[in-house]
């Protein structure tokens, strides 16, 4: 029997469109997937989702993001974190704590990370004992964030190094009707890095790690075409930010970071009226065909 799935990019800053988007989706207690996969704050976003937790996400990327706490280019000029995500995973959790009997009786959650020593994506299911190292690792952006979490025998990193769209592996895992929230354009396609000898240097105790990050790029735009031609059994919808979608991955303005919060939200009310029947489709989607 085939399954449904929802795929969350993450993009740090740029996850405040997600977020919008999940909060008109439970304003509605729409819900009808089977399982979910998250990668880096997509992951994060998707704890506030399936705990039902409406304005958590939002409240967690504009009050504790934007903390100096969090990212701070003095310290990591220093030799510290520029972003500390164990910090915001943790802090979060107190200031705004989700409901985690609901999230783990939940439709079972997914997160993608990079193993440090393959190069490659490892998926694991959120479960309450390995939550907190999953999120941690998820998240963990290579060279910003300094730490490498280990967990069930390995050490990983941000799951977006080496699969920031796990289309390919919700339709492996028998999902055949699957929605993906993107947090780029429709337009976007993604550059190859300009300096992999850079990379290398950087990640001179990774080369696997530097390895993926030569070919994200790549692996990136291939999951992009995947979603627009999909197997001829799949159906992928997509929920993507307006070309004037101005969020980058480290941006801290408030302001821009509410409008993209409500452009996700205007997207996630849009996405339900075409399930309705009640809003058209236009030449910009239609190749997405819903």
């Amino acid at each position: 029997m085939s399954k449904s799935a929802l795929i969350v990019e993450g993009g740090a800053m740029r996850g405040i469109f997600a977020s919008g988007v999940l909060d008109a989706f439970m304003a509605e207690d729409f819900q009808p997937y089977d399982f979910a996969i998250g990668v880096s704050a997509g992951a994060s976003n998707l704890v506030g989702y399936l705990s039902h937790s409406p304005k958590r996400s939002f409240q967690v990327i504009t009050t504790m993001a934007t903390d100096k706490t969090f990212f701070n280019p003095t310290r990591f000029a220093k030799g510290g974190n520029l972003v500390d995500v164990k910090w915001l995973w943790d802090e979060s959790n107190q200031r705004f704590p989700f409901d985690s009997e609901r999230l783990f009786s939940n439709i079972p959650l997914y997160a993608a990370v990079t193993n440090i020593d393959t190069g490659n994506a490892d998926y694991y299911q959120v479960k309450p004992d390995t939550i907190s190292k999953i999120i941690e690792a998820t998240t963990a952006l290579p060279i910003a964030y300094r730490e490498t979490p280990c967990f069930s025998g390995g050490c990983y990193t941000d799951g977006g190094v080496a699969d920031s769209i796990p289309v390919k592996e919700a339709y492996r895992q028998g999902a055949r009707d699957i929605t993906v929230i993107l947090s780029h354009p429709l337009s976007y396609e993604m550059k190859p890095t300009k300096y992999p000898w850079l990379l290398k240097r950087l990640l001179s105790r990774y080369p696997n790690i530097a390895e993926s990050m030569a070919v994200r790029a790549s692996n990136y735009n291939q999951s992009l075409a995947f979603i627009r031609n999909p197997p001829s059994d799949a159906r992928i919808r997509v929920i993507a930010p307006p070309e004037d979608f101005a969020i980058k991955r480290l941006t801290m303005d408030t302001t821009l970071l509410n409008t993209g919060y409500e452009m996700g939200k205007k997207a996630g009310e849009e996405h339900l009226a075409i399930q309705n029947g009640t809003y058209g489709l236009h030449d910009e989607n239609c190749h997405f065909c819903f």
